[in-house]
C-alpha cells in the first residue's frame, strides 16, 4: 500500500497542504478546528513525515539554499548574485548548489540541504520530476521554483516570460528584411525551451508565415550545441539569413561557428540572443538579445520564499523580458521622410550601434 503523503493528509482534512505545513511544524497561526482536523486525518491515514523534510523544521537556521542548473551559464551566475544580495538583505544566508542540468547531482544538493537545515529551498528544477523533488514539496517543506516550471507540482513560482519580446524580434527581423528565420532552441524537456520554441512558431504563425522544420534547431544550452546547430543551418541548401539562439551560451557557440567560416554579421547571417549578457555590447557589431529581468527574479524569488518559510502562502510570480536592439541583425531601414516626428517604440530598448 503507497504511504499517504501530505496531499492526501489535505484532502482528507478539507484544508490546504500549506495548512497540513504548520499544523506539521507546530505554527500557532492554525485555528484549533483546521489543527483538530488535520491531526485526525494524520492519525486516520498513518501518515509519517519524511525524516529528511522533519529535520528541516525543527528549528531555524537562517540559511536558504539554492540549485541553479549551470553555474558556467552567465544567466544563473548574476541569478545567484542577485539571489545571494537579496538574501542577505533579509537576514539569510545562501548556500548554493550546481547541479549541472542532471536530475541525480540537483538530487544530491537537495538532500545535503535539507540535511542542513535550511529554512526553504529556492530550485532552477532540472527536467526530470524525481521523487526526491516530489517528496520534499509534498512534505511540505518551504519551496519555490526559479526560471522553470514542473508539470505536476503545484509550487510557486518566479519566472520571467519572453514570448512578447519574442514576437517582437521576430517583427525586428522581417522588418530588416530578413526572409529565412531559424530558430535554435533549449531542450524540449526544459519549461524553458518549450516557451521559447513555441513562442517564436507563435510570432511566425501571427504574421502568416510558416515554421520551417529545418530552421528549427534543438541545442541543449550549452555552447557546443548552439555551434554544432549552426553547423547544420549553415550546411542547407536554403540557409537562414537570421538565427535566434535559445540562450546567452548557444549564442557564444553560434558566433564561433559563423567566425570559423569566415561570415560577417549581419551581413551573411544576422544573429540574436535570448538572455542578454554585459559583453554582448563590445562584440563586432554588438549583439541583439532578450534581457530578462535577472536582478528582478532573484529579488522576487527570496521575497518568495521568506513568504513561505514564514507559513503564508504565494503566488506564482511573471515578469517580462524585453528585446535589447543592437547592430547584429542590420540597420533599420530608412523610413520614407514625412516631416512627422517618429512615434516611440512600445517595450523596446536600443543600444550599441542601432540608431534609436
Amino acid at each position: 500500500m503507497a504511504q499517504a503523503s501530505v496531499k492526501d493528509v489535505a484532502r482528507l482534512a478539507g484544508v490546504s497542504v500549506a495548512t497540513v505545513s504548520r499544523v506539521l511544524n507546530d505554527n500557532a497561526t492554525v485555528s484549533e478546528s483546521n489543527r483538530a482536523r488535520v491531526l485526525a486525518a494524520v492519525e486516520r491515514l498513518g501518515y509519517r513525515r519524511n525524516a529528511v523534510a522533519r529535520s528541516l523544521r525543527t528549528d531555524a537556521t537562517g540559511t536558504i539554499g539554492l540549485v541553479i542548473g549551470d553555474i558556467l551559464n552567465p544567466f544563473f551566475t548574476e541569478l545567484a548574485r542577485a539571489v545571494e544580495d537579496e538574501a542577505r538583505i533579509a537576514g539569510y544566508a545562501v548556500v548554493i548548489g550546481n547541479a549541472d542540468e542532471r536530475p541525480d547531482r540537483q538530487d544530491d544538493y537537495v538532500r545535503t540541504l535539507l540535511e542542513r537545515r535550511v529554512d526553504g529551498l529556492l530550485l532552477c528544477p532540472t527536467a526530470e520530476l524525481t521523487p526526491l523533488v516530489r517528496d520534499t514539496v509534498e512534505s511540505g517543506t518551504p519551496v519555490v521554483f526559479l526560471d522553470r516550471t514542473l508539470h505536476g507540482l503545484d509550487v510557486p513560482t518566479v519566472r520571467a516570460d519572453g514570448a512578447d519580446a519574442i514576437d517582437e524580434l521576430v517583427g525586428h527581423l522581417l522588418g530588416l528584411g530578413r526572409e529565412r528565420l531559424a530558430f535554435v532552441s533549449g531542450p524540449a524537456i526544459l519549461s524553458t525551451g518549450r516557451e521559447r520554441t513555441d513562442a517564436f512558431a507563435c510570432a511566425l504563425a501571427r504574421r502568416g508565415l510558416p515554421v520551417r522544420p529545418e530552421y528549427l534547431e534543438e541545442g541543449d544550452f550549452q555552447a557546443a550545441s548552439g555551434r554544432a546547430a549552426l553547423a547544420r543551418l549553415l550546411d542547407l541548401p536554403e540557409p537562414p539569413d537570421a538565427v535566434v539562439a535559445g540562450d546567452n551560451l548557444m549564442a557564444l557557440g553560434a558566433l564561433d561557428e559563423i567566425h570559423a567560416r569566415g561570415l560577417s554579421i549581419p551581413g551573411d547571417v544576422a544573429l540574436a540572443s535570448y538572455d542578454d549578457v554585459p559583453w554582448f555590447l563590445h562584440l563586432d557589431p554588438p549583439l541583439t538579445a532578450i534581457a530578462q529581468p535577472v536582478q528582478e527574479l532573484g529579488r522576487r524569488a527570496v521575497r518568495a520564499l521568506a513568504e513561505r518559510v514564514a507559513g503564508r502562502e504565494v503566488e506564482t510570480v511573471t515578469l517580462r523580458a524585453r528585446l535589447v536592439v543592437r547592430g547584429s541583425c542590420g540597420e533599420p531601414r530608412e523610413a520614407p521622410r514625412s516631416g512627422k516626428p517618429a512615434g516611440p517604440r512600445s517595450g523596446r530598448h536600443d543600444e550599441g550601434s542601432v540608431p534609436a
